[in-house]
């Protein structure tokens, strides 16, 4: 038998943007309860140093970070919980959470930050690796690998991307690419094949990668016709994925509008979505930046939007 709680405001997830709104909601007095999810802290608590957050001019551990986050949620008042949303009922205020398959958790205000994960190649090296050489986003740990060789995964636009924002930083670009041809825009193609630095390997993929204390290099295979294969190995210092990222939202899917890649569709630019007083903020309503900081700020508005929501139902 389920049991039932009642609340003001609930946040469904807890990276910089669940907690933010955390942070927002209870110094607005609305008393929010906080699912962690499956990944509390979310993305940034696997990854190693985050430099470009500010305020951190030294960096900052990217679990020390979302500690401080959190325990400032805490301090204001947010009641943080272990568990995840397993189902959603959103006809209705109070909309109607269901945590872990057993406890169902109404709320007048629902903020989603579920955020996205990224999309790995399901290599044991991957976890190995992870946060030794191993990265799906460029913007935040390209900074570690200037003068360095570096290998994306990936031959769509977010790879193009990714590959001339690190040629900007390392001396050598791989892109390992398992097709015989990009599956980029034009005018990413162009430029990916105008930067010297950058050598695209067409039709490689990667069997798994080496290295004593971190990455040192990736076994790939080569496709040479139908039947042949070649087995090469290319030495790098960092192996950077970018085949996509899969927006956290089944839960909502068949409540909430979703993109054709599955993340949450917003009002201009806004955390609203299509059900007034239910907000979405963070990765799982960003297919383009995908930053902490972005994620922070979308936190921030999503609490104030879900204020504002409170107020004008009394």
């Amino acid at each position: 038998m389920t049991n039932t709680d009642r609340v003001k405001c609930l946040i469904i997830g807890s990276g910089p943007a669940g907690y933010t709104a955390a942070i927002y909601a209870s110094r607005a007095n609305l008393a929010p309860v906080v699912y962690e999810g499956i990944q509390p802290g979310g993305q940034l608590t696997i990854t190693t140093e985050v430099e470009n957050f500010p305020g951190y001019p030294d960096g900052v551990d990217g679990v020390t970070m979302m500690e401080d986050l959190r325990r400032q949620a805490v301090k204001f008042g947010a009641d943080v919980r272990a568990g995840v949303a397993t189902a959603a009922d959103l006809s209705a205020s109070p909309f109607k959470i269901t945590i872990d398959g057993e406890k169902v958790v109404e709320a007048d205000a629902l903020i989603i930050a579920t955020g996205a994960t990224a999309k790995y190649l399901g290599l044991a090296d991957e976890r190995k690796y992870a946060g030794m050489g191993v990265s799906a986003c460029a913007t935040c740990d390209g900074f570690f690998y200037r003068k360095k060789t570096v290998a994306v995964v990936g031959g769509g636009d977010t790879a193009c991307e990714e590959a001339l924002y690190l040629a900007s930083l390392a001396k050598q670009v791989y892109m390992i690419v398992r097709k015989p041809f990009l599956r980029a825009s034009k005018i990413m193609q162009e430029k990916v094949f105008s930067t010297p630095n950058i050598e695209i390997l067409f039709e490689h993929n990667t069997l798994g990668l080496y290295g004593e204390n971190g990455v040192e290099g990736a076994h790939l295979v080569k496709r040479q016709g139908e039947a042949d294969e070649e087995k090469v190995d290319i030495a790098i210092d960092g192996f950077f994925l970018a085949i996509g990222h899969k927006p956290n939202t089944e839960v909502f899917k068949d409540w909430l509008p979703t993109d054709a890649n599955g993340y949450i569709v917003t009002e201009n630019g806004s955390p609203r979505t299509n059900i007034p007083g239910v907000f979405a903020a963070g990765d799982v309503a960003d297919p383009v930046y995908r930053q902490a900081i972005t994620a922070a700020a979308s936190g921030c508005k999503a609490a104030i939007e879900a204020e504002r929501y409170l107020l004008a139902m009394r």
